[in-house]
C-alpha cells in the first residue's frame, strides 16, 4: 500500500473467529499475520448471485500449480476473477487441505462449548464457514473447496501431505485486489494439519484500501495468458451488469 493509499476500513479478526463482508471491485484486502503461525480460511461468492463462487480446481488447472502465491488470480466457476493476489510475504498458499470439522477438532485438542468456555471454545472451522454463509441464505452445499492463507502444505512423490509449523511470521502480509465485486467469508480457526499441543489463537489484521490502477505489466494479468482471458470475462461481466442498472435506472411511461 502507497502513502497515498487511505485506509477504508481495517480491525482485527481473533483466533478461532469467523467473518465475512462484500469488497467493492477496486479494492484491494491486506491481511496481515500479526503474532506469526495464522491460518486464514477463505471462500469467495458473487454478492448478486451466490451460485457463482470460487472454484479452486479451475484456479490451479488454468495456472499450472498447485499452490498460490502472489502473481496468482483466483477462479470463480464462471470463469471470472474474483481477485488477484499481487502481495504474499509467505510465497505459499495452501489450496487442498479444506477445513477441519468439530470431531477433528475435539480428537486433536479435546472438547469444548460456548456455553461453558466463551470465547476460548474450540471452534472448528467447517462450523464457522457454516454460521457465516448461513447469513447470506447459504449452506452445506454451498461451502466449496477454499484456501488457506499463511498456511504451507507440501507433497512429496508419494503424494504424502506435510504441514509447515514455521510458514508464516509475524507480519506477514497477503494481499488481494478484488477485480470485482465479491462476497468473502474467513475464518481464524487453526488448519486441520496444525500439530500444536495447544488449540491456537492466531488473530489476524483486515485492513481494505483503494486498489492502485491495473497497468499493461500488471504480474497477475501477464502470469499466464488464461489469466488475460480471465480479466476479458471480467470486463464483459462488467460491462453488461453496468448497462443493466442503467438502463433499470430510466423513468418508464406508462400509458
Amino acid at each position: 500500500m502507497s502513502a497515498k493509499q487511505e485506509v477504508i476500513f481495517s480491525d482485527t479478526l481473533p483466533g478461532a473467529a469467523h467473518w465475512s463482508m462484500v469488497v467493492p471491485k477496486g479494492r484491494t484486502v491486506r491481511f496481515k499475520d500479526l503474532e506469526g503461525g495464522a491460518n486464514l480460511s477463505v471462500l469467495f461468492y458473487n454478492p448478486a448471485n451466490p451460485l457463482e463462487r470460487y472454484n479452486a480446481p479451475d484456479t490451479l488447472k488454468c495456472q499450472h500449480t498447485f499452490k498460490l502465491t502472489e502473481g496468482n488470480c483466483l477462479y470463480s466457476d464462471m470463469g471470472r476473477i474474483f481477485c488477484s493476489i499481487v502481495r504474499d510475504d509467505t510465497g505459499w498458499i495452501d489450496t487442498v487441505c479444506g477445513v477441519a470439522n468439530k470431531k477433528k477438532v475435539a480428537e486433536k485438542w479435546g472438547e469444548r462449548d460456548y456455553q461453558t468456555e466463551r470465547n476460548q471454545w474450540k471452534q472448528n472451522g467447517y462450523d464457522a464457514l457454516l454460521v457465516e454463509v448461513a447469513k447470506y441464505g447459504l449452506g452445506k452445499r454451498d461451502l466449496a473447496a477454499n484456501l488457506n492463507l499463511f498456511s504451507k502444505v507440501s507433497t512429496d512423490e508419494a503424494g504424502n501431505l506435510s504441514y509447515d509449523p514455521q510458514h508464516s511470521k509475524a507480519d506477514d502480509c497477503i494481499e488481494l485486489r478484488f477485480e470485482m465485486d465479491t462476497l468473502v467469508v474467513m475464518t481464524t480457526c487453526p488448519h486441520p494439519l496444525n500439530p500444536a499441543e495447544a488449540y491456537p489463537y492466531q488473530p489476524v489484521e483486515v485492513t481494505v484500501f483503494e486498489s492502485e490502477p491495473m497497468l499493461e505489466s500488471d504480474i497477475c494479468l501477464n502470469h499466464r495468458k488464461e489469466n488475460a482471458r480471465g480479466f476479458e470475462n471480467n470486463r464483459r461481466y462488467t460491462s453488461s451488469t453496468q448497462q443493466g442498472f442503467d438502463t433499470s435506472s430510466h423513468h418508464h411511461h406508462h400509458c
